[in-house]
């Protein structure tokens, strides 16, 4: 959920995958929390592997995704990983289950708008703005992670889409939730400041679509000049 894909696809090539035997305890865990999303994908047509990497992975997200031939790559890095562990401690724990759902609904947005060819791209006759006084030499950088950041804010409001479907009754601590996940060591402006969408997500109310990729699409677009 928490980490870029660009910097994923390489790791996600050179691991191989577990057999379901040889899951550890707490990636058992993570798969059961997040299996009604992976039914959810399944059901939709998308295509969606699991990949399990077996080396340790200190610092890795635990949970993360990326996009390989054609399929989307689901993937848990939690041996040696304190990550793991950590983002479990910061769940309250009747929202553990929902709260994993809300993880692996993020992917699931990278993944639609990889399968729709319109990753890091931006609705027609949005123009983003560049930091006045910016060194040309880091307007390409600044460009990507502006491109980088407006996904994350998808894939943000395509999770709340899905807790306001499947978990309506605890959407406002689960809002909470992400919002100080989001707030947490904050650099403003960079990939994962997704306040600006999280904001306009308040009350779930602008995301109730049939689709929570349209429920999500909608509200992106209009966070885009707040986000600026």
């Amino acid at each position: 959920m928490w980490k870029s894909i660009p910097v994923f696809v390489a790791t996600v090539l050179t691991a191989s995958a577990c057999l379901a035997s040889d899951l550890t305890p707490l990636e058992r865990r993570w798969l059961r929390g997040i299996w009604p999303v992976v039914v959810f994908a399944k059901a939709e047509g998308m295509p969606l592997d699991i990949v399990v990497q077996p080396q340790p992975t200190p610092g890795a997200a635990p949970l993360a995704l990326g996009f390989v031939d054609g399929r989307c790559k689901l993937a848990f890095s939690m041996r040696g990983n304190e990550q793991a562990q950590a983002t479990i401690d910061r769940i309250e724990p009747d929202l553990f289950d929902a709260t994993l759902e809300l993880m692996a609904a993020h992917e699931l947005g990278h993944c639609r708008r990889y399968l729709d060819g319109t990753w890091l791209g931006s609705p027609a006759g949005f123009t983003g703005s560049v930091p006045a006084g910016l060194p040309p030499e880091f307007l390409s950088a600044y460009v990507h992670m502006a491109a980088a950041r407006r996904e994350e804010g998808y894939a943000d409001l395509v999770g709340l889409a899905w807790v306001q479907q499947r978990h309506r009754q605890n959407y406002a601590r689960l809002h909470a939730w992400l919002v100080e996940e989001r707030a947490r060591d904050l650099i403003a402006g960079s990939h994962h400041d997704t306040l600006a969408w999280l904001r306009l997500a308040v009350d779930g109310v602008a995301l109730t679509q049939p689709s929570i990729f349209v429920g999500a699409a909608k509200l992106w677009g209009a966070g885009l000049a707040a986000a600026q």
